[in-house]
């Protein structure tokens, strides 16, 4: 099950600050081919290099979350900020936003990083910001058509089940990744990311008045 698209018949403003975001993230992944490994090593977010100096460190908290470890990390990150970000920018507006993608994103590697501060592995990715924006979309649009592609057929799904299997899906994953030791160490997805941003997302929106309608547009 793969979303591909969602119904913004109701969407008001043009989601700029989405449009830039993908932008970022792209140029910046496009940078990381072109600087190599001493690029990623330096940005990137390292647990155990932040545990021993947080004070200079700190900027890798944000610049990890521009950056990805592939073409289909790229990818799929940005077909999901693409698909439910605009969304949730509308109902928040521009600027919380972007300060709530930011907060979720913070939120989503501290939840990583909880879970083993003393690894040596480099994390990056969007994924614990665009789990954010999940967890804002559900609270938001729980109702709202999501088209999934099964199989050669695209259906038109609730988000609350489109959304509600992620989540189950991140949990187990993650419950996994934390019982296998071997694995945290040796690097791959970072679930508890996942499971921290979108926990982030469902507070945050909360916080920032993500329930309350927006008024209807005047013709």
């Amino acid at each position: 099950m793969f979303p591909i698209g969602d119904d913004n018949s109701q969407r008001r403003v043009t989601p700029v600050v989405t449009f830039v975001l993908i932008a970022i993230n792209v140029a910046v992944f496009l940078l990381e081919l072109q600087r190599g490994d001493g690029f990623i090593t330096e940005w990137a977010f390292i647990p155990a290099r932040f545990t021993e100096n947080a004070s200079v460190d700190w900027v890798t908290l944000f610049s990890a979350m521009f950056m990805h470890g592939g073409w289909l990390h790229l990818g799929g990150n940005m077909l999901y900020l693409w698909i439910f970000g605009d969304n949730v920018e509308d109902r928040f507006g521009h600027v919380r936003f972007l300060l709530f993608y930011l907060a979720a994103g913070l939120a989503a590697t501290f939840a990583q990083y909880a879970v083993n501060t003393g690894s040596a592995i480099p994390n990056v990715g969007a994924s614990g910001a665009i789990a954010g924006v999940l967890g804002a979309y559900l609270l938001m649009f729980p109702k709202a058509r999501v088209d999934v592609l099964l199989g050669r057929q695209v259906v038109g799904m609730p988000a609350f089940v489109v959304l509600g299997l992620w989540v189950v899906l991140q949990l187990v994953s993650g419950v996994g990744s934390i019982a296998d030791t071997a694995q945290t160490e040796q690097g791959g997805v970072a679930y508890m990311a996942h499971v921290g941003g979108f926990a982030a997302g469902l507070v945050l929106g909360v916080l920032l008045g993500g329930l309350r309608r927006p008024p209807d547009r005047v013709a």
